[in-house]
């Protein structure tokens, strides 16, 4: 398992979106799978900008009501 924090996660997933053309939650669901990390414990590692695009994501996608917004808190 690779050490995390915010600026290497966010450069993890940036990269995965640019070069495999992944979604930002696919991305996510990438690195998790390949380092054998819990989905439920990586968003404490997001910055404010990956929760933004995840939050856009989900609600393109009709998984949020459009009104509604995400609390990774």
């Amino acid at each position: 398992m690779i050490p995390l924090t915010k600026a290497k996660l966010t450069k993890l997933i940036q990269r995965n979106v640019l070069e495999k053309r992944l979604t930002y939650i696919d991305a996510i669901v990438d690195i998790c799978d390949e380092n054998n990390i819990e989905i439920e414990d990586i968003s404490k590692f997001l910055s404010p900008v990956v929760k933004e695009k995840i939050e856009v994501e989900a609600m393109n996608l009709n998984y949020l009501p459009k009104e509604s917004t995400l609390d990774f808190s």
